[in-house]
């Protein structure tokens, strides 16, 4: 050992932090190294070589069993970057048996450094080579035991702790638990520090390999252009050409099959010139998929056995798998049905073995999918029942377990990439289930799609212990265009085995992983039925969780209609689920009884909806698709706007629904429609469809129209609340209680407040004009005056609007002493669609840079985020509080402002009107798209200054707010506006305004 004890006690230093041994040995490491950054492994090992024979003939004693122990770690490194598997753990075992023989010999403190040290190195190269052949049980195991040892170890910079963690999120991919190791990987590279050179690049290329498997193709070439430059900077030859086979990878995913093909040829040429093996094993792979593809079957069987022999050669049996499930598939196309059954289950036994549950999954798809492919193609007679029976025993769970997988990510856009992946397979389920004619399992399917995901406030991952399993190894990982549906084995979506519990960091990672993003669980249950206590999808969600797993559903159960209890007045429910088609299901309640299902075909679907949002003002440059919308779009002009409300119909509502809506509302009164949209329809102003053909008879003519959020969302009735919505039939959220000495006859008012840093006729300047100016709205608040508390107390009814006291302190106060309604009128600054982050949408009150919160500051100031009155304050401080006992939301909410109901157009609605719901509210006025102010009529439409549309919605609004019925008073003004609308077609009755209001309800 380089250092050992003398009788005298006194240190023998031979070795520096160099680690000097003296010659040869010295300058052959430092050459050995230049041979590795160079990428050349041959030379390098080699070297090593020679050295280590060299040590063998020294005299034994620790200090050289220490010597040969390190060579032949350096050994281990340089096989197993070379990919020679066998060699690797030779070398690996050779190593620790030297270390373990002189664990008990005397060495000094820095002896015992060293010692430790190579210890680590050993045990996190033997985790590494575990984890490569598919050993994850017993790879978790050495990172366990280096985790004890670490303690031990003197590392003030913390590289060896970064590379165990980093070594941590390696098995995480393995894993597919994709959000585990994007979070665990996020946490330690702010906390890594720069020298490590080694640890960061990889880091780098890790998350850049979770964002390109998970459909984030920009985010994943940023990472690795990064990794790059770190490379450039310390030599690193052999590491820059794995870089380019994981940008031919990303390529690949991404559609982009003449880069990935250009690329995987060129670092295909690097691997076999250096001899590295498994990387080029993979390169095949890949290249025999995109052979295949281009209609080169004999060149993508030839890559195919020669990845297939490397892998068995190299003991890589789940890479071997692999390369069989893309032979598999290979088979089919060509029509050897006999050839791909063989592969496929030699493959699934493979995973099965292992425990791989994502690929059994993957397995399982394809197998649905040649299923349906064959039963296009060929008539089965009789037995095309049991022959779609057997496709859906596959394809359905395998679906559950692949759309569960996006609860293990830490944000919502994450998750909303990963179900773009996740959707294919879902998609297949529906097309199975329209197959068979089967109107249960389709209801089934929409009642569970429309559930949502549960909001996870602590920070606990949650990804339950029992979801090992990744199941993403769906053929979307090939990126694949069209119909032909292929499969590709993802470098980095392998499954090996079950997660006993989750790999969790400590300290500051620890800390930085759990305040990231906003988490959810699992939908609830969806009890179908009280009386039998059957649960939505319950067989095909239990052999989900038994095949793959991992948890479909949260334990607590929903009832899949909440409208039993609501027998004053009929009422249908009406839920939407995308799925390639547009799907719907509909039940009847309230002294009225029936069910139905239908769908609208995608293309259908597709046309109304880009015909609406041409008619709306654009979410981007708001000036400009404002000037638009009022200049050619279909909601200012009557003919125009008819025959988009007729076109909408046509497309998303079925005929049957409303004979039955008039057969009811002719026995027994207006009814009210419960709809809760899908997010590609949640914009659709489902008050104006046209549903006769025949004459101009709206939805909103037939029956009363509310929305309705998923049924996450409902939270448990902790006792009878003031002023409850007679219709919402939803329940208020204990967590969401005031205090205990409230005023609940209190109206919470926040009337267009001033923001800091921006004048009136800025972008976020007045909304409703100067103070005192419109006698409508003065009216409004002196009534409300006159009526009783209002907060804040003001003794005009022009000291009410644009105050500058109104920030998120105060109205955490008002709130918190109870109030029976809150009105914001101001705006709103929606979040993007395409993000997926609707809890990013923002209230901007009067809050100054220097206000705490979760979203970034604009200018002078720091809007109020749905994410802040979600979490409130517990991603900032131990001690935090929910929002839902920051801001507790009072019976009735109005957010009158841009999009301020947006957040149902998302995959997980977390949006400010859903906030509101989660926090205690039990009806929320909101807004479906941007609102064009009174200004906007008056500069755009010419319209007099004396009217003011916006003045009377907010009217209509509070009026409604006010009434027992909220639902019904604002469906009767709509109504009027719409009688106005037909009968003179005059702007200030458009329903560009009044038609994107609806009251939002669970």
């Amino acid at each position: 050992m380089p250092e050992t004890s003398r009788e005298d006690g006194e240190p023998q230093e031979n070795a520096a932090v160099a680690q000097l041994y003296g010659e040869p040995f010295d300058s052959g490491l430092a050459l050995a190294e230049q041979h590795q950054l160079a990428a050349d492994l041959t030379a390098a090992c080699a070297v090593y070589e020679q050295l280590l024979t060299l040590a063998e003939s020294i005299e034994d004693s620790p200090d050289v069993q220490f010597l040969r122990a390190h060579l032949l770690a350096n050994i281990a490194s340089v096989r197993l970057t070379a990919t020679d598997l066998l060699a690797a753990e030779d070398a690996v075992e050779r190593s620790r048996a030297l270390l373990d023989g002189i664990a008990s010999a005397p060495m000094g403190p820095r002896g015992r450094q060293l010692w430790l040290e190579m210890v680590l190195r050993t045990l996190l190269a033997r985790a590494d080579l575990l984890r490569r052949t598919g050993r994850l049980d017993e790879a978790l195991a050495c990172l366990d035991e280096a985790a004890l040892r670490l303690p031990e170890f003197d590392d003030p910079e913390g590289l060896r702790t970064s590379e165990l963690g980093l070594n941590r999120v390696h098995l995480l991919i393995e894993r597919s638990e994709w959000g585990a190791a994007e979070e665990q990987a996020s946490a330690l590279l702010s906390t890594t520090p720069a020298t490590a050179d080694e640890t960061i690049p990889r880091l780098l290329i890790a998350l850049g390999l979770i964002c390109a498997s998970t459909g984030r193709f920009d985010p994943a070439e940023d990472y690795f252009a990064r990794a790059e430059d770190v490379l450039r900077a310390t030599g690193d030859t052999g590491e820059l050409q794995s870089l380019l086979a994981h940008r031919a990878y990303t390529a690949m995913r991404r559609g982009d099959f003449d880069l990935a093909e250009q690329l995987f040829a060129e670092a295909s040429a690097f691997f076999e010139r250096q001899r590295w093996y498994g990387d080029l094993a993979v390169c095949e792979q890949a290249r025999a998929f995109l052979a295949g593809r281009r209609g080169d079957s004999t060149g993508a069987d030839d890559l195919m056995a020669a990845s297939l022999s490397r892998f068995e050669q190299l003991g890589a049996s789940i890479a071997a798998a692999d390369t069989m499930l893309l032979g598999a598939q290979h088979a089919y196309d060509r029509g050897d049905i006999t050839e791909m059954k063989r592969l496929a289950q030699k493959a699934r036994d493979v995973y099965q073995g292992r425990e791989v549950h994502e690929r059994c999954a993957q397995v399982d798809l394809m197998l649905a999918r040649t299923l349906e492919d064959n039963l296009n193609r060929t008539d089965h007679g009789h037995h095309e029942r049991t022959s779609v029976d057997n496709a859906l025993s596959l394809a359905l769970p395998a679906a559950l377990a692949l759309e569960a997988a996006r609860y293990g990510f830490a944000t919502a856009h994450a998750r909303s990439q990963w179900l773009e992946l996740a959707d294919d397979a879902m998609r297949l389920v529906f097309r199975l289930a329209v197959r068979r004619q089967d109107q249960g399992l389709l209801f089934e399917l929409v009642e569970h799609r429309c559930a949502g995901a549960s909001l996870a406030l602590d920070r606990t991952p949650s990804t339950p212990p029992a979801s090992a399993a990744g199941d993403a190894g769906d053929a979307k990982a090939s990126g694949e265009t069209g119909e032909s549906v292929s499969v590709f084995p993802s470098a980095a979506m392998k499954v090996y085995g079950h997660v006993d519990g989750p790999t969790t960091l400590g300290g500051v990672a620890a800390d930085a992983a759990a305040s990231a993003g906003l988490r959810v669980a699992p939908p609830p249950k969806v009890r179908m039925s009280q009386e039998s206590g059957r649960v939505a999808l319950q067989e095909y969600i239990a052999a989900a969780q038994f095949r793959y797993h991992r948890r479909i559903v949260d334990e607590e159960e929903v009832p899949f209609s909440n409208t039993d209890d609501l027998t004053s007045r009929p009422v249908v429910q009406v839920r939407l689920a995308d799925a390639g088609d547009l799907f719907m299901t509909w039940t009847w309640a309230g002294g009225a009884r029936g069910f139905g299902t239908g769908h609208g075909p995608a293309d259908e679907v597709d046309r109304a909806v880009r015909a609406l949002a041409a008619a709306l003002p654009g979410p981007g440059a708001a000036a400009e698709g404002m000037r638009q919308a009022f200049a050619s779009g279909a909601m200012t002009d009557p003919h125009n706007e008819h025959a988009l409300a007729r076109e909408l119909a046509e497309a998303v509502w079925p005929e049957g629904l409303t004979a039955q809506i008039r057969q009811v509302s002719a026995r027994a009164g207006r009814p009210l429609v419960r709809i809760q949209p899908s997010p590609r329809v949640a914009q659709v102003p489902w008050e104006l469809l046209a549903v006769d053909a025949e004459s101009d008879v709206r939805l909103i003519d037939l029956a009363d129209v509310v929305t309705t959020a998923p049924t996450s969302l409902r939270r448990p009735d902790p006792g009878p609340c003031p002023s409850p919505a007679r219709d919402a039939g939803v329940h208020r959220d204990s967590a969401a209680s005031p205090d205990t000495d409230t005023d609940t006859d209190t109206v919470v008012l926040v009337l267009d407040p001033r923001i800091p840093g921006f004048r009136a006729d800025s972008p976020l300047g007045s909304v409703l004009g100067p103070p005192g100016s419109d006698p409508e709205l003065l009216a409004f608040v002196q009534s409300r005056l006159d009526a009783g508390a209002v907060v804040p107390s003001v003794a005009t009814p022009a000291e009410a609007f644009r105050r500058t006291d109104l920030d998120r302190d105060w109205l955490s106060g008002a709130l918190r002493k109870g109030a029976r309604r809150l009105m914001y009128v101001g705006h709103v600054s929606g979040a993007p669609v395409e993000g997926g982050q609707s809890e990013d949408g923002t209230l901007h009150l009067c809050c100054g840079p220097g206000t705490t919160g979760l979203a970034e500051t604009v200018r002078t100031h720091r809007p109020l985020s749905a994410k802040d009155l979600l979490l409130g304050t517990l991603p900032l401080r131990a001690d935090g509080e929910p929002g839902a006992r920051i801001w507790p939301a009072p019976p009735r909410v109005a957010l009158i402002g841009c999009e301020s109901g947006g957040d149902l157009r998302f995959a997980e609605s977390f949006g400010l009107a859903s906030a509101m719901l989660h926090n205690g509210a039990e009806l929320v006025t909101a807004t479906r798209w941007v609102l064009p102010t009174s200004f906007a009529f008056h500069r755009l439409a010419g319209l007099p200054e004396s009217v003011r549309p916006l003045s009377a919605a907010v009217v209509a609004v509070d009026t409604a707010h006010e009434d027992q019925d909220p639902v019904a008073r604002l469906g009767r003004w709509q109504r009027e506006q719409l009688d106005h609308w037909r009968s003179d077609g005059r702007i200030e009755h458009s329903p560009l305004l009044w038609a994107a209001m609806t009251c939002i309800v669970v």
